[in-house]
Parts: C-alpha cells; structure tokens; sequence
C-alpha cells in the first residue's frame, strides 16, 4: 500500500467553509478579501508541498435569509480568475484551482481565461467545472429564471467538449518565431472548431497558445446521478462529499466504474473528499476547539444554511419538531439529498439539522496529528479516497496547525511528499498531459 500516497488540495471557500471560522479568537476575520493574508495563506501552503490551492466561486450572494446572510464571512470574495494569476506571481509549484460555472459564462471566456492562467503560472491552472445550484445568479446574468437541473447537466457535457476543443485549437509547434523568415506561426497547424451544438455556437479558434498543461486539469463536484456521470466522463480530480466512510467507498467504487465503462482509466481519476481538520495537542483539546468553533454559530446563520442545503426557507418549520417532506427544487440536488438522509437517519429536528449544517455538516477530523493521520490512511488504504481537500476550521492558526503538525506526520509515514516532484499540477496529481484531439503526436 506504500505505493499510494495522499494528495492534498486546499479547499480555500475563499478561506473556511465554517461559519463560525471568522469569530474564532485569533482569526483573521478580513482574510476573505484580503491579497496579503492569501498570499501568506497559499506560501505556507506550498512550504508543506500542498497538491493545489482551490478557490471556490459565487456568482451571487448566498440565496439565504437577510438575517443569516448578515453573519457570513463569504458575501465578499475576489473573483477567483482574478485572484489566481495575481498569486501565481507569488508561487512557485502550488497548483491553482478556480471554480467557472458553465450556466452562467461563455465556453470561449472560460478556455481563454484558463489558458491563460496555465501560461502565466507555467502549468499550474485547475478548473473546477460546475453547473450553478444558486438560483439567484440567474437574475444576475439576464435570465428571469435558473435552469433546470437536467438542462444544466446537458449544457455542461458540451461546455467541456467545446472549452477542451479550444485548447486544442493550435498544435503545440504552431508557433515558430522565425525571426530570420519573417513567420510567426504556422496556419496549417491551427484548428477551428466550428461548434454548432443543442446549446452552444462557438467557431474559434482559441486566441491563446495551447497551454503548458496541454489542458489545465479538469475538476468537478457532484454527488447527484447526473453529477456522478458527468465526473465519470471528463474529471481528473474529483470533489467529493465527505461523510461516513462506507459511503465514501461506495461512491469511490461508483465514479471509477462508470470512468472504466466509459473507456477511461480509472487510476487517472483522483478522488479528494472535503476533510473539515481540526488539530490540537490531545484529542480533548481538538474537540474543545472544535465545540467552541460550533458555539460561534447563530442560529440565524444556522437556519440559513439548512435553507441553502434544503433550497427553501427552512424558517416556516417547526424548529423543534422532525424535518417536513421537501419538495423538489431546480437547486443542487446533492446537497438536499444529503441533508434529508442525515436528519432521517440521525432522527435529528430541524433545529439540530441546523445546528449540525450550520457549522459543517461533513467530514470532520478532529484529533491530535497522529490520530489525524491515522484517519488518513485508513481512508486511503481503504479505496475510500485518493487524498482529501482539506477545510481549515479558521486562519491562519488552523491551516498553520496542519501543515506544521500534520503534514510532517504523514510525510513520516510514506504517505505524503517531501518535495515536489514536477512542476505542474498534473505532475502532481500523477496525471499524463493529454494529446491534442487535431494534432496528434
């Protein structure tokens, strides 16, 4: 089992996924929209030989309560295509995932953007593929209503077509920069795509040179049906809910049978759950701080999260009395479904569903850097993951815990790098560079 070892992705929301994460004491609370606390984030990040640094993306304000939406940390963020190249310039191997919504932008500024940020980060770029669950982005881009759920799933499969088709549009020897001759690039090694498809029209080509990655690593999220085909299909690393193991396991054996039915290798899929870590000195003192972060949660904010999860106004529930059937919505579908099963097999009320969402509701480790570690590997040697995005409780102290006490223990065991060994993100990630579709070889 030496043979496998973690991957380590930084799920930076932009900076924790906890509610309570901005009021913990010691916490930066302005580090969501603060360059010089990200810049030292992502720098002590790529000092522990972190896989990526993963910024998540909101095309609009959280479809919550005024009153829980007035406690969240996250109502303001640097758009994620911007932040990137900026703390690109400030690294030097940490891979930089970026989240970009194909029901809300244009395939053609997606693979400019992204090619872009492949070249100015010499062959760092991620994009995290996902269809917008938050039904109020709509009324941001012009659009009267979301679409629906399946209808998002379609446009996305040819979204991917069409954004790996652009980045494909030159051969990598296009450009020849004859000085002597006068040529600059060849025409003959130039693709146009010409797309006409059920959702998108896009001729090309892509005006940016193929990028270093051959195409930035492609990143998806999706518990659903639909979002488990999707990922099948077209990812190379893949978000996962985290939750209990055997779940876990089950959607690992799931996603990597459906990539080997579609003709894929199953080996070149990395499957990084979400991991909420919480370290201390002994296991009480992880749990202490863990509660603490958890008092920190209004029940407001509490409430407006389990709305978000549910996509209705969990306020009109009796708080104390067990959760109501939900109604189908457009929303994401994962998300609801996992809320449900967890108030249905816990038989939590609404209140404690809340309470339990409006902290984190998934995987959390919370322990001392053994015990830490000890979960790790369990996971790992288990086929319950390929690694974890790891979630820090708050910053810098949290992210400063793990990567000083815990990354040292795995890296003790075999199971983590010492140095990095490549230079791109696919290096890391243990990926091949993909041919060019028009100019193989």
């Amino acid at each position: 089992m030496r043979d496998r070892k973690l991957h380590l992705g930084a799920f930076m929301r932009p900076v924790s996924i906890h509610t309570g994460a901005w009021r913990y004491p010691g916490a930066w609370a302005d580090a969501n929209f603060s360059f010089p606390r990200l810049k030292y984030l992502i720098q002590r990040l790529e000092a522990a030989k972190f896989d990526a640094f993963f910024m998540a993306d909101h095309l609009a304000l959280l479809n919550m309560p005024i009153e829980a939406l007035r406690r969240s940390h996250t109502v303001t963020s640097f758009d994620p295509l911007t932040l990137l190249p900026a703390l690109a310039a400030v690294t030097e191997r940490i891979g930089l995932i970026a989240t970009a919504s194909t029901t809300y932008n244009d395939a053609y500024h997606v693979a400019r953007k992204f090619a872009s940020l492949d070249h100015i980060s010499n062959g760092r770029a991620g994009w995290n593929l996902v269809t917008t669950a938050n039904p109020d982005a709509a009324l941001n881009f012009g659009h009267d209503a979301h679409m629906a759920h399946g209808e998002r799933y379609k446009r996305a499969r040819e979204f991917y077509d069409v954004v790996t088709g652009l980045w494909d549009s030159f051969a990598d020897d296009a450009f020849i920069r004859d000085q002597e001759s006068g040529i600059f690039w060849d025409p003959a090694r130039m693709h146009v795509l010409d797309h006409k498809g059920p959702e998108l029209s896009v001729r090309g080509p892509l005006n940016v040179a193929r990028p270093v990655q051959g195409w930035p690593v492609i990143v998806q999220a999706g518990a659903s049906d639909a979002g488990r085909q999707i990922a099948a299909e077209t990812a190379e690393m893949v978000f996962a809910a985290g939750g209990r193991l055997e779940d876990a396991q089950a959607y690992y054996a799931d996603v990597k049978a459906r990539a080997a039915a579609h003709g894929r290798d199953p080996d070149r899929i990395k499957i990084l759950p979400g991991a909420l870590v919480i370290v201390g000195d002994t296991v009480e003192e992880a749990r202490a701080k863990h509660r603490h972060l958890d008092s920190l949660v209004h029940l407001d904010s509490a409430i407006g999260s389990l709305s978000v999860a549910l996509g209705v106004d969990a306020r009109q529930f009796d708080l104390d009395g067990p959760l109501p059937e939900i109604p189908e919505t457009e929303g994401g579908k994962s998300g609801r479904e996992r809320a449900i099963a967890m108030a249905r097999r816990e038989k939590l009320t609404v209140r404690q569903l809340a309470q339990r969402l409006g902290g984190y509701g998934g995987l959390a480790l919370v322990g001392t850097a053994a015990t830490i570690a000890d979960e790790m590997q369990h996971w790992l040697e288990s086929r319950g993951c390929d690694g974890f995005n790891v979630m820090f409780p708050f910053v810098p102290a949290g992210l400063e815990e793990f990567c000083d006490k815990v990354v040292p223990e795995l890296q003790r065991r075999g199971l983590f790098r010492t140095e990095y060994e490549g230079t791109t993100l696919r290096d890391h990630l243990g990926l091949e560079r993909p041919a060019n579709r028009f100019f193989p070889g």
